[in-house]
């Protein structure tokens, strides 16, 4: 015999990603993190160009966090539902509206600026949430062997 309601709702608890890394790093652990990033994707069922495509992805991410982030961030990789995802986050002064608005690819003799547009193009799906306090980047890519459609 139970005390519940049987007419209460029922709360459904999401089942936790299966979250592969989840690492602070500065400019003395980019390689680190990209060789486990490289390691835990694999692993997942991502190979060939998507995990070579993917892994570059989250290198230019991490590379501006270092840069452009204060010097360092965070960088959390999980699967779910059939995909990778890496999430990057640093503790800078954001990325401007111009900035993040600008889906264009970069002039071919240009220095810097590449990074997101890499990451946007390499990728399924890109979401980026960017303040004063800093940015989020999250980048997705399918472990199925469908080819992504560049933006």
């Amino acid at each position: 015999m139970t005390n519940a309601d049987p007419h209460a709702p029922r709360t459904v608890v999401p089942i936790e990603p299966a979250l592969l890394i989840a690492e602070a790093f500065d400019q003395a652990q980019v390689t680190e993190i990209r060789h486990s990033v490289t390691s835990c994707a694999h692993a997942s069922g991502l190979s060939g160009q998507r995990l070579d495509d993917f892994v570059l992805a989250i290198n230019e991410l991490i590379t501006n966090a270092v840069r452009h982030g204060g010097g360092r961030g965070w960088l959390r990789l999980w699967h779910e539902s059939g995909v990778l995802v890496c999430e990057v986050a640093d503790h800078g002064h954001g990325i401007s509206p111009q900035r993040l608005g600008d889906r264009s690819r970069p002039a071919p003799d240009t220095a810097g600026g590449w990074g997101l547009w890499l990451a946007r193009e390499l990728t399924d799906a890109m979401e980026v949430v960017t303040g004063t306090a800093g940015t989020t980047v999250r980048i997705t890519t399918g472990l199925t062997n469908h080819n992504h459609t560049p933006r």
